[in-house]
C-alpha cells in the first residue's frame, strides 16, 4: 500500500492523477522492455520471447516483450547483444536526437552510472565518441564495469571518483548526463518492497544530495554543451525544484522541446524559472515513473585549463609485431601497455585520455586486449565482448545447452581442435576457450559464472 502521505505529497504536480495512479498500482503489472546493441546484430529468429515484441516509441532499436523470459539463461544476455531496461529511461535516446542529431567525436559523461542502462545507450548512439561512466560505490563500480565489457564498446572509460572531482576537468564534456540518485518513488510499482524506505526526510536527503552534485559537476560541461538531468522520482522537491537550481547557475538555459501528443508524457514547468521537464506516470504511459530536462550551458565560468601530461606507456615494437603476427590490428588505436596487459585507445582521444588519466581513478579504459606471455596472447575477456570483427586465433560455434554449460564454467563436449578458439553462439562471441590435447580450458571469468541455474 502506497503511503497516505506519499499521495499527499503528490496532489496538484502536473498530469497527477490520484485514482489511476492508485490503481495502475494496485495491479502490480510488471512490464519489461530490451534494447538492442546495434553493435552486436543477431538474428530475432529462435528467441520466442521476441516474436510478438512491441516497439518503444521514442527509442529505436528497443522493445516491449509480452512475457519476461529467465534472461540469465539466454546467451545473448551475457554476450551483451541487448540490455535489460525500463522503457521510460529509454526516453533518453529522443532527447539526444534532438540535441544532437548527427553526433561527432564529442565527450560525454554518464556521472551516475550504474548498473549502465543509460551508459550503454550513450555509448550506441555515440559511437565515435568518447563515453565516460562514473560511479562512486565500489561494488556498484564492479557492476558497471562487468555490463560495459560485455556490451563490449572500446571507446568507454570507467571511474570510480566523487562529482567534486570532476571539477578538475573545466569545459572537458560536450554532454553531461546527470541521472541523480533519488527517493526512488517512480519504481514503487516495479519493486513493491522499496515503498518500506520511502519517507519525505528521505526525499529531502536526495534533494540535498542532488543539489550538491549538480554544483560540483557543472564546471566539467563545456560551453555550447548540454545538460540532461533525470530521476526516478515524482518528488517536486527533486524534480522542478532541482531545474530552477540549474537554471540559476550563470551561463545554463532550459532546452524545450516538442512532443508527440500520443506518447502522453507530461510536460511540466518549474515554478520560478519556468523550465520545461518531462513526467512519466505508469497509468498514463507504458512504462515506470520517470523525469528528465535538459539544459545548456551558453556561457562557461571557467579557464578550461586542465593537466593533461600523463604519458601512457606504449607498446613495444616485439608486442606490436607479436600481435599483428596473430590477426590485424584496426588503425586510428594507440597500442598501451597498462597493468601487465596490452589495451586499444581511439588515438583521436589521446590528450583526453591523458587528462582523464591524470585526474581520475580509472577502473576501465578503452579495450584490453589480453597479456603476452612469450610470443603468445592470453586473450582478455573483454577482446571477445568486443565489436572487433576481425580477432586473433579460431572461432567456434555452438549450440545452446553447449553455451550455456560454457557459461557455468562447466565439462564441455566439443569437436577436436587445438589451441585458442572464440566460442560464439548465433554468431555473437561468448569468450574463450583454450583446446589441449587430453582437457579444455574455459577461460570465462569467474565471478560471472551463472549460478544455481
Amino acid at each position: 500500500m502506497l503511503p497516505p502521505s506519499f499521495i499527499a505529497s503528490l496532489q496538484g504536480l502536473p498530469g497527477f492523477d490520484r485514482d489511476a495512479f492508485l490503481k495502475v498500482h494496485e495491479t502490480q503489472e510488471q512490464l519489461t522492455s530490451i534494447r538492442l546493441n546495434q553493435q552486436k546484430p543477431f538474428s530475432l529468429q529462435g528467441h520466442a520471447f521476441l516474436e510478438n515484441k512491441e516497439s518503444i516509441p521514442w527509442c529505436t532499436h528497443a522493445y516491449y516483450l509480452n512475457e519476461r523470459p529467465l534472461f540469465v539463461l539466454d546467451p545473448l544476455w551475457h554476450a551483451g547483444a541487448y540490455y535489460v531496461q525500463e522503457a521510460s529511461s529509454m526516453f533518453l535516446h529522443y532527447i539526444l536526437e534532438q540535441i544532437t542529431p548527427n553526433p561527432g567525436p564529442l565527450k560525454v559523461l554518464d556521472l551516475c552510472a550504474a548498473p549502465g542502462g543509460k551508459t550503454t545507450l550513450l555509448a550506441n548512439y555515440y559511437h565515435n565518441g568518447l563515453v565516460v561512466a562514473n560511479e562512486t560505490i565500489k561494488s556498484r563500480n564492479a557492476i558497471l564495469v562487468e555490463n560495459l565489457t560485455k556490451w563490449g564498446a572500446d571507446h568507454v572509460v570507467v571511474t570510480q571518483n566523487d562529482p567534486a572531482h570532476f571539477k578538475a576537468l573545466p569545459d572537458f564534456f560536450d554532454v553531461l548526463m546527470i541521472d541523480a540518485p533519488c527517493s526512488g518513488s517512480g519504481l514503487f510499482r516495479k519493486d513493491p518492497e522499496a515503498i518500506a524506505h520511502w519517507s519525505e526526510d528521505s526525499v529531502q536527503h536526495c534533494s540535498t544530495r542532488q543539489a550538491r552534485i549538480l554544483e560540483d559537476s557543472i564546471d566539467c560541461l563545456k560551453e555550447g554543451g548540454y545538460l540532461i538531468y533525470s530521476t526516478c522520482s515524482y518528488s517536486l522537491e527533486e524534480d522542478e525544484n532541482r531545474m530552477d537550481q540549474i537554471a540559476s547557475i550563470h551561463g545554463m538555459k532550459n532546452i524545450k522541446l516538442d512532443l508527440p501528443a500520443a506518447w502522453n508524457i507530461v510536460t511540466t514547468y518549474s515554478k520560478d524559472h519556468e523550465c520545461q521537464g518531462f513526467r512519466f506516470y505508469p497509468d498514463k504511459v507504458k512504462g515506470e515513473g520517470f523525469f528528465i530536462s535538459v539544459f545548456q550551458k551558453e556561457i562557461s565560468n571557467s579557464s578550461g585549463y586542465y593537466n593533461n601530461h600523463t604519458v601512457t606507456v606504449p607498446a613495444s615494437k616485439k608486442e606490436l609485431a607479436l600481435l599483428k603476427g596473430l590477426f590485424s590490428l584496426p588503425a586510428n588505436y594507440d597500442y598501451i601497455q597498462h597493468q601487465n596487459s596490452l589495451l586499444a585507445l581511439p588515438q583521436v582521444f589521446a590528450q583526453d585520455l591523458n587528462g582523464l588519466i591524470h585526474h581520475l581513478y580509472i577502473k576501465k579504459m578503452g579495450l584490453t586486449l589480453g597479456e603476452m606471455k612469450g610470443a603468445d596472447l592470453i586473450p582478455a575477456h573483454a577482446l571477445a565482448m568486443s565489436t572487433w570483427s576481425n580477432l586473433p586465433y579460431q572461432t567456434m560455434e555452438i549450440d545452446e545447452s553447449t553455451a550455456l554449460q560454457y557459461l557455468r564454467r562447466a565439462d564441455l563436449n566439443l569437436p577436436n581442435g587445438k589451441g585458442w578458439h572464440s566460442l560464439t553462439y548465433k554468431n555473437i562471441r561468448l569468450g574463450w576457450a583454450k583446446l589441449l590435447p587430453n582437457r579444455l580450458n574455459n577461460y570465462y571469468p569467474n565471478e560471472w559464472r551463472i549460478l544455481n541455474y
